[in-house]
């Protein structure tokens, strides 16, 4: 290659992004205290909730990429930053940790170093604010890069963060971005060169993080379904399975894609999906035949207002005019049934079953097709069923009667932690299996000094088992 060599300066490019977040980073935490550490995050916190900025983001976002509403970001900036920040709020991240005199181990937080963050166009603002709180919290240097629609609001919000590092003499080295729309070589090289990755968003880049040779820190695909029992009260079912699947225009990777409701409530709930917006198309074929073009979603369809989308599947006149999402029955599970997948837009499948039984049947066959790992949930009235549901499928989280887009990410109103990114675990080929958090930007040294010594006798570890089975 030569100097004038494209790909050789993207790759160079990238190089001194890195080599300036080093020097940064070093000097962050050379003069580090928790006090500046938790200035920085809360600098970038409100570099996002400050309400004229927050607006200007959400705009911002939804007019670059296309996808979402200026509302439900606007919403989504604030409550994820705000729930983040109080989780972190009084949480330790710099010198002692712990000091255990029983074990003799001391134990000093330290930074990982320069952070690589690969982000959606899903979330611009609030995903890259989130990593970026976490990293400074633990004193780390971070580097986003933005899918190319996702670059304006960036772009912007980085503006907002180092505006508000003006204010405490912070270096603006700390928070950086690949510029431009970027390429497959910039983001190859940051996941090449940075000491930790975080990657929310494509399985194709989630993949190239995890053979990068860098520790990364990725998120599976999400395909949320939910079961609606017999015991469950159908109302507020109905309400909160609605306001979960059209916040956003269904985004995030925890909005449900598909509900699984037992025979006996069927038709009732039916009528509680209909009061609150919900559609229902009996012939799964007017709905496969325009959600999809040539293989692919219908970019027209794809977190769309709810006229856009009815517009999109040719369904204007079709239904009420209040209508605010799709349900569509279907019976077919697999890859020749793309209404079992995730549809990233307005529209929901709806599954029958005939029993509590049938309904995790279907909720895993659902998820071996796709969205193992993530998450499912279930609206219920018997406090058994749940262990059930956690017990049959692989999955990292079982939301139990919440609106689950709220739920999985954390909620003020249950103990999960505020974050974008959830990890699915083995099951969805990650590292992690709970939600991304404070705790994976930051690493420890241990002083480890004597103690009495604990050893048993083989007699005391055996004893039971040769009783048993004999010697």
């Amino acid at each position: 290659m030569t100097a004038t060599d494209p790909i050789a300066t993207d790759i160079a490019e990238v190089e001194a992004i890195v080599a300036r977040a080093r020097t940064a980073q070093a000097a962050f935490e050379a003069g580090g205290s928790q006090e500046l550490y938790d200035r920085a995050a809360q600098a970038v916190a409100w570099a996002i909730m400050e309400p004229s900025r927050n607006k200007y983001l959400a705009e911002l976002a939804v007019g670059t990429t296309g996808l979402g509403n200026v509302a439900d970001k606007i919403t989504k900036n604030h409550r994820k930053t705000l729930g983040l920040m109080r989780d972190i709020a009084d949480v330790t991240t710099y010198g002692i940790i712990s000091d255990d005199a029983a074990t003799g181990i001391t134990e000093i937080a330290r930074p990982i170093g320069v952070i690589g963050a690969v982000v959606p166009s899903t979330n611009p603002g609030a995903t890259p604010a989130n990593n970026i709180i976490n990293a400074l919290k633990c004193g780390n240097a971070i580097i986003v890069s933005p899918s190319p629609k996702g670059v304006p609001t960036c772009e912007a919000l980085l503006g907002y963060i180092h505006a508000e590092f003006d204010k405490l003499g912070l270096d603006h080295d700390l928070v950086q971005m690949i510029p431009g729309r970027g390429s497959k070589e910039k983001t190859q090289r940051l996941l090449e060169i940075a000491d930790l990755i975080v990657v929310t968003g494509s399985q194709n880049n989630v993949k190239r993080a995890y053979t990068s040779g860098t520790p990364a820190l990725a998120v599976g695909a999400g395909n949320v379904c939910v079961i609606v029992d017999e015991t469950a009260d159908l109302a507020a079912a109905a309400q909160k399975i609605a306001a979960s699947k059209t916040f956003d225009n269904a985004t995030s990777c925890s909005s449900e894609n598909s509900i699984v409701v037992l025979d006996d409530i069927y038709d009732a709930f039916i009528v509680e999906l209909a009061k609150v917006g919900g559609a229902l198309i009996t012939d799964d074929t007017k709905i496969t035949s325009t959600l999809w073009v040539k293989g692919h979603l219908n970019p027209r369809a794809i977190a769309q207002d709810a006229a856009q989308l009815i517009e999109a599947l040719g369904l204007a006149g079709e239904v009420p005019a209040d209508t605010q999402f799709i349900a569509v029955e279907t019976k077919g599970i697999g890859p020749d049934f793309p209404l079992s997948g995730e549809k990233l837009s307005r529209v929901l499948t709806v599954y029958r079953a005939s029993d509590f039984e049938e309904a995790v049947e279907t909720t895993l066959k659902v998820q071996l097709h796709q969205g193992a790992g993530h998450s499912v949930g279930i609206h219920t009235n018997d406090d058994t069923r749940p262990l059930t549901l956690a017990n049959a499928i692989p999955t990292s989280r079982v939301i139990v009667n919440q609106a689950h887009t709220f739920a999985t990410g954390g909620a003020f109103n249950n103990g999960m932690p505020f974050s974008l990114s959830m990890g699915c675990g083995s099951w969805g080929g990650n590292s992690i299996d709970d939600n991304l958090h404070w705790k994976h930007f930051i690493q420890s040294t241990k002083i480890v000094r004597e103690i009495p010594p604990r050893e048993p006798a083989v007699e005391d570890i055996f004893g039971e088992y040769w009783a048993r089975v004999g010697k």
